[in-house]
Order: C-alpha cells, then sequence, then structure tokens
C-alpha cells in the first residue's frame, strides 16, 4: 500500500488501519509542510523519497521499474489534468454550465484513474458537452442570479440537500478549490522530465502550503469565476483543510468584500451535520448577498 500524507489526516490512518488489517507492506511518502516555499533541503529531503518509492516497488513487486511506462503514464496523468481544468474553467461562462456539485463526482476519474487514456477520453468528451451547453446557454440551475464558490471537501452525504438549497436561492457554486487542488500540480509538473517534477507537483499541493498562499489562492477563484459570496465547509475529518479558514476568510473579506458564510460539519460523519441549523446560517447568508446585490 502507497500513502502521501500530504492530504487530510485521517486518510493516513485509513492506510496504515488497512495495511495492519491485511498484512501488507506500507509506503508513506512523506512531505515537509510548505509554509512559502519549497526549500532546496526539502527538495532534496522529497526526492531522495522517490528513490526509495521505485526501490520499494521493485522488492515487493518483483520486477524492475520501467522508466519508459513511467514517462508515458505521466504524460497521460498531465494531459487528464489539463483537461479536467479545462473542464472546470467552463464554469466561467454565465450561467455556469455545471455547478461544484457535479464536479465533485466527474472528479473521480483524475483521482483514481489519473495516468490513463480512460481519463483523457472521459474528459474530452465531458469538455466538449460542457462547451455545447455554455453555446445554448444550458445552465446548472434554471435561474442562475448568484455566483458562490464552496472551499474545502464536499459534505458527500448532503450533496443533493445544500444543491437544491442552494439552487433554491437561484445560488450556483460555480468553483470549489477541492476539485480545483488537483489541477495545482500543473505549475510544477513537466511531462518530460516527470520523475523530477514530482518533488514540487506533490509538496505544494493545496493542502500542503500556508495560509496566506491558501487565501492567495482563494482571491484568484474569486476574481476568476466572478463570484458573489464564498462558503467555507469547516470539515471535522480534515484538519489541513480546515485549520486557518477563519483567517482565510478574514483576509479575503479584507481584500475582496464579499460575504462569507462557514459551515460546520464533517466530509463522512452525518452526526456532525446540523440540517436545520444549516439552513438557517444559508437563508441569512443568501440574505446579504441579496441586498449586496439591491
Amino acid at each position: 500500500m502507497i500513502c502521501c500524507n500530504n492530504i487530510c489526516g485521517t486518510v493516513l490512518k485509513w492506510y496504515e488501519v488497512q495495511a495492519r488489517y491485511f498484512n501488507v507492506p506500507l509506503f508513506i511518502f512523506d512531505t515537509p509542510f510548505c509554509h512559502k516555499e519549497i526549500t532546496q533541503e526539502a527538495k532534496d529531503y522529497v526526492g531522495a523519497q522517490i528513490v526509495e518509492y521505485i526501490t520499494f516497488l521493485e522488492e515487493h513487486c518483483g520486477k524492475k521499474f520501467d522508466y519508459d511506462k513511467a514517462k508515458e503514464v505521466g504524460k497521460l496523468s498531465i494531459q487528464g489534468q489539463r483537461l479536467w481544468q479545462a473542464v472546470l474553467d467552463t464554469t466561467m461562462h454565465k450561467p455556469a454550465p455545471m455547478s461544484a456539485f457535479d464536479a465533485f463526482f466527474h472528479l473521480a476519474l483524475i483521482v483514481t484513474l489519473r495516468g490513463t487514456q480512460i481519463a483523457v477520453d472521459y474528459y474530452t468528451e465531458l469538455l466538449q458537452e460542457m462547451k455545447e451547453r455554455n453555446a445554448h446557454g444550458i445552465s446548472a440551475i434554471p435561474n442562475e442570479k448568484y455566483r458562490l464558490l464552496w472551499d474545502n471537501l464536499p459534505v458527500w452525504y448532503k450533496t443533493k440537500w445544500l444543491s437544491e438549497t442552494f439552487a433554491s436561492h437561484d445560488a450556483c457554486l460555480v468553483a470549489d478549490t477541492y476539485t480545483t487542488a488537483w489541477c495545482r500540480q500543473l505549475d510544477y509538473l513537466d511531462e518530460n522530465d516527470f520523475l523530477k517534477s514530482m518533488i514540487e507537483g506533490y509538496t505544494a499541493i493545496y493542502l500542503n502550503i500556508g495560509v496566506d498562499q491558501m487565501a492567495d489562492a482563494v482571491i484568484g477563484m474569486v476574481d476568476k469565476y466572478d463570484v458573489d459570496g464564498l462558503v467555507m465547509h469547516s470539515n471535522r475529518s480534515c484538519k489541513p483543510y480546515s485549520l486557518g479558514q477563519y483567517d482565510i476568510q478574514r483576509i479575503v473579506q479584507k481584500k475582496r468584500n464579499i460575504p462569507s458564510l462557514i459551515i460546520e460539519a464533517d466530509m463522512l460523519d452525518e452526526r456532525n451535520f446540523s440540517e436545520s441549523q444549516i439552513l438557517t446560517r444559508i437563508e441569512a447568508f443568501m440574505e446579504i448577498i441579496k441586498n449586496n446585490r439591491k
């Protein structure tokens, strides 16, 4: 089993438990936290782990690492990520052809099948469909008036309820930091030197950077997708994603002066979700946005 710790801390525990349960070796790819930038020491440390990782694979798979195959997979991976970013960018159109709730599900292939022709073909077809929807004015919700940005993972068991609740206020969540995070690596990955560029690609992802950098990324999305408000999921099962959200909220408010809402919940545990409480907060939040438009 292979796991990287540049993610929600709970996921690392999932892999540790499963490795014990199935009695199999576990390789943990360790990426130092980047408060501001990736130091040379961090690059050397992560680079050494890539060599160690290849040795681990050779030992437990019983065959030599295929560098030519790795290049092929790397190029397909980057191609898939570019297509996925292009799909997400179609929501810059007004009205948006899909919502963040749609993106949460279309994300599955870039997570589980990245580096395959299947993912490239899927996103090629999806991109074409989104372009056709834009050309014909087909929107994700019937009457888009307000555009929102979502931060953090989805509340998986309440995606439909949340989508319908915001849609009832003519609000579409046109973008989110979670699905976009799977494209952030494009700033660092080099299809002609995929293994070496993995150093920065895996170390500088959204969950592994400082609060100021995260706030800059959110502000960039506020501008790019021209949103009216920010919805932040304070996720009990992902501390790296949730710690610092109040600081990000404050920075975004200061620099862009848009309303924001923090929903306290959990991406998996329904016991941490209060539908009535969150409904009240959403309604109050949408009233603020509507009043700002008057």
